[in-house]
């Protein structure tokens, strides 16, 4: 008996509802027999095998490489993205610390899952049986893949989904539903002969295009990485960076060429996370730490993590 849902709801009022309800692109990827687009099993098994995932033991998640482990009834995933830039800079001077754009503002699993909560709510009063399921960041999903599937952008050679409308600077979030509805046409690769993000990642963190490894990536050290000290490689080339790192996005071409400021009020950058000072952030309490970074992503950076990168970095200059 088939678990698909047929109601008088099209793919075009899917995605218009999408617009309406505050995100920035929507598109629609069909979920084929095996429920994963084209060969990225191959692609993150390979990954896994060398090791690139460093502590990150839930990229291995076998859901991962199925997203009918995910939700057996699957036919649709509807793919969104928010925009997130915001044209501040920060300053040069060494003394400060540098925080990864998407960490600015608001913590974006609370807005994208706010957003995403009232799509569902508002598919499921289409009709009798429709059935979702969402995400943003927060389960065993591969978001990059299902959205170049749903035509939003395509994974670059850093790692990142890039839109044609706003770089890499957006946020990704998918409603998982059984309702059978006409998928968009998979987006096509366009960094073409462009190395600009392999030159500049002073680790040498993307292996080869397409390919990060974590263990080499500032970003993971400053956020993930829960060791007392960070590897001596990456301590001596974080070149600022305390939360995540934007080299290669900033690098991009297309970043510098197509990124506009969001319209989103909640993305806007909080008090000091543009341009914090390095021997502020190397002694802040523990107290202070969660009085400044309320309703932030940047919470996952626990207090000793933070001051951990703060010096590693006053002791490099």
């Amino acid at each position: 008996m088939s678990t698909s849902v047929n109601f008088p709801i099209n793919a075009d009022r899917v995605k218009q509802q999408a617009l309406e309800i505050g995100f920035h692109q929507v598109g629609i990827a069909d979920v084929q027999g095996g429920g994963v687009p084209n060969d990225s099993i191959e692609r993150l098994q390979d990954w896994l095998a060398l090791g690139y995932q460093a502590d990150m033991a839930w990229m291995a998640n076998p859901k991962r490489q199925n997203i009918r482990a995910v939700m057996s009834n699957v036919k649709s995933v509807i793919c969104v993205a928010l925009n997130y830039y915001t044209p501040h800079q920060r300053p040069q001077s060494v003394e400060y610390g540098k925080i990864s754009r998407y960490a600015w503002g608001r913590d974006y699993h609370k807005v994208m899952h706010k957003k995403l909560k009232a799509f569902s709510r508002w598919l499921q009063e289409q009709g009798e049986g429709i059935q979702t399921r969402y995400y943003a960041d927060t389960g065993p999903i591969q978001d990059k893949v299902w959205a170049q599937e749903a035509g939003i952008g395509w994974i670059a050679k850093n790692g990142n989904l890039i839109t044609r409308e706003y770089g890499s600077w957006v946020f990704l979030g998918e409603i998982l539903t059984n309702l059978d509805l006409k998928p968009d046409t998979p987006h096509r690769e366009h960094c073409g002969t462009c190395t600009r993000c392999i030159e500049a990642c002073p680790t040498g963190a993307i292996a080869q295009p397409f390919v990060v490894d974590a263990n080499r990536c500032i970003a993971y050290h400053t956020i993930e990485n829960r060791s007392e000290q960070l590897p001596k490689a990456i301590s001596s080339h974080l070149e600022g960076w305390v939360a995540g790192c934007d080299i290669c996005q900033d690098v991009c071409p297309w970043n510098q060429r197509f990124s506009q400021e969001t319209d989103i009020a909640a993305f806007q950058p909080y008090p000091g996370n543009v341009a914090p000072k390095l021997a502020d952030l190397a002694e802040i309490s523990d107290e202070n730490w969660d009085k400044t970074f309320v309703a932030s992503a940047l919470r996952r950076i626990k207090p000793d993590m933070l001051r951990r990168n703060a010096r590693a970095n006053l002791e490099a200059l």
